[in-house]
C-alpha cells in the first residue's frame, strides 16, 4: 500500500485542505499503520512541555567549560607522549649508529663522507631513472588517461585540504 502522501500530511505540521482530509480519514480507516501513525503523533503533540529547572544554561556552561578544559588537558598530555614515546623509539632504533659514529674522529670522517657520496649518487641515479621514466610514460597513457590521474590527484588534495582545516580549526562559542 502507498503511504506516502499520506505519512507526509501527518509528520508535518502544515495544515492540510478539505479533499486531503478526506482523503486521509478514508485511509486511516484502512491503514493500520498510518493510524498507529496518526495517533502517535497526536499523544506527542499532547504532551505537556516542561520548561528547564531554574539555572539551567548556566550549569551547562559550566560543565562545558570544564569539559573543554579536560578534553584541551587530555590533547595536551596525548601530544607529549606521543613526542617523548616516538623520540624514544628514534633514540633506540638510532642508538647503535650514534655510538659508533661517536666512537672516534675518524669513524667520524669516514661516516660523513660515505654518507655524503651515497646520498649524491643515489641523487644522481634517481634524476635519470626519473629522467627516462618520465621520457617514456607520457607514450603509454592516452590523453584521457592523463586527464583522470590528474583530477583524481585534484581530488585527493582537496580532500586533505578539507581534512587538514577540519581538524585544525578552533570552534567558537558554546
Amino acid at each position: 500500500m502507498n503511504h506516502q502522501p499520506f505519512e507526509g500530511w501527518l509528520l508535518d505540521n502544515k495544515p492540510i485542505d478539505l479533499k486531503q482530509k478526506f482523503e486521509l480519514d478514508a485511509h486511516l480507516r484502512t491503514c493500520r499503520y498510518c493510524t498507529a501513525l496518526a495517533e502517535t503523533g497526536q499523544a506527542l503533540r499532547s504532551v505537556k512541555r516542561v520548561s528547564p529547572v531554574a539555572g539551567f544554561t548556566r550549569r551547562f556552561q559550566a560543565r562545558l567549560v570544564v569539559q573543554k578544559a579536560a578534553d584541551r588537558r587530555r590533547r595536551f598530555w596525548g601530544a607529549v607522549l606521543l613526542t617523548f614515546g616516538g623520540l624514544a623509539m628514534l633514540l633506540a632504533i638510532a642508538a647503535p649508529y650514534l655510538l659508533s659514529f661517536l666512537a672516534s674522529p675518524a669513524a667520524r670522517i669516514t661516516s660523513l663522507v660515505g654518507w655524503g657520496v651515497f646520498v649524491i649518487t643515489t641523487l644522481q641515479a634517481l634524476l635519470r631513472a626519473g629522467s627516462v621514466f618520465l621520457g617514456v610514460i607520457p607514450g603509454f597513457l592516452p590523453p584521457f588517461a592523463w586527464m583522470v590521474l590528474v583530477s583524481a590527484f585534484a581530488g585527493i588534495n582537496l580532500l586533505w585540504s578539507v581534512s587538514i582545516w577540519r581538524f585544525t580549526r578552533v570552534p567558537r562559542g558554546v
